[in-house]
């Protein structure tokens, strides 16, 4: 029973926690330019978005769907804002803009899933098909590269800015981790989540606004999206709408899972995506100091990814509603 109880104790999140210490270590004693502060607080800058991002992805996993239109709703959403402002608009309505597109483009995708009942991971995919297509067509035609304006303001310190030293992306990441957080711990909309992941039959039975609550994950989704957008183009003075065709998306699943939160719904939090940042991070990072090609790390991503879903299929098994619900 002792052993028992030891190996429930020891479980995925705690894995891959230890392992990205194991990895840590090995690092800074193989890799002279690893344990350098410049290079701990280039690490953590770097997996800023990845993290901002999955924890748009968590809400909306822990209610038993997937958002595969995160990474397009970001940057179309955040490339449009650059461009109303760079043809003359002022910045607070270029931003109420772009976040609205955001927030309205994850309000589609919350109905699609909800009432009109699309398995989430097509509904998603689709939608991030319609969102790259639509915002060339239509919203920033011209060019792949949009580029931020000078007069931003103080919109540019997000990601250029720092506190004590501290990159200001690293800080606007754990604000809204510990804000994720208190929204999912200690929020009764955080605890239907849960619920609705846990068993989506007893939720409804219960009283839970299932439909509706499933469109609020999508639209915060979208919300947190635009954040991560203005993070990511801050930083480079830049949005690249070619980043939608780019790995991203599964490297935001891949934090997710890998961190221990299941796919089925109803299990994980905020702490379950910081761990798996912080593994791919260091991970990531490491290989580009080895200089590894990119494509060579392409394919370690993807078997450390196939290797989690495996893990979360047995820790975490499909059952016969989760089934009926059309999910991953």
């Amino acid at each position: 029973m002792n052993l028992r109880a030891s190996l429930r104790k020891f479980n995925q999140e705690r894995i891959v926690f230890s392992l990205a210490i194991i990895l840590f270590v090995i690092f800074s004693l193989s890799l002279d330019r690893f344990l350098t502060p410049e290079n701990i607080v280039s690490l953590l800058r770097s997996v800023a978005v990845l993290g901002v991002l999955g924890l748009a992805m968590v809400i909306v996993v822990l209610g038993r769907g997937i958002d595969l239109s995160l990474v397009a709703n970001m940057a179309i959403s955040v490339a449009w804002t650059f461009q109303l402002i760079n043809t003359g608009m002022a910045l607070g309505p270029a931003m109420a803009i772009g976040l609205a597109f955001a927030v309205g483009m994850g309000l589609a995708s919350g109905i699609l899933v909800a009432y009109a009942e699309i398995p989430a991971l097509f509904a998603t995919l689709a939608m991030a098909t319609f969102i790259y297509g639509f915002g060339r067509a239509h919203l920033i035609t011209g060019t792949d590269v949009v580029y931020m304006p000078r007069d931003i303001g103080w919109i540019a310190a997000v990601g250029q800015g720092g506190l004590f030293s501290i990159p200001m992306p690293i800080i606007v990441a754990a604000a809204t981790a510990l804000i994720a957080f208190g929204f999912l711990r200690y929020t009764k909309r955080g605890r239907f989540i849960y619920a609705m992941g846990d068993n989506f039959a007893a939720a409804r039975i219960g009283g839970i606004a299932v439909r509706p609550m499933l469109v609020f994950q999508y639209v915060l989704a979208g919300g947190i999206a635009y954040l991560a957008g203005i993070i990511t183009a801050t930083s480079v003075e830049a949005m690249n709408t070619r980043i939608v065709n780019s790995n991203m998306i599964y490297d935001v699943i891949l934090v997710v899972v890998l961190g221990g939160v299941g796919l089925s719904g109803g299990k994980g939090g905020v702490r379950n995506v910081i761990v798996g940042t912080l593994l791919i991070g260091t991970l990531l990072n490491g290989m580009t100091i080895m200089d590894i090609q990119y494509t060579v790390q392409n394919v370690i991503k993807s078997l450390i990814l196939l290797l989690a879903i495996i893990t979360d299929s047995v820790v975490n098994p499909r059952d016969e509603q989760t089934g009926q619900q059309g999910d991953i």
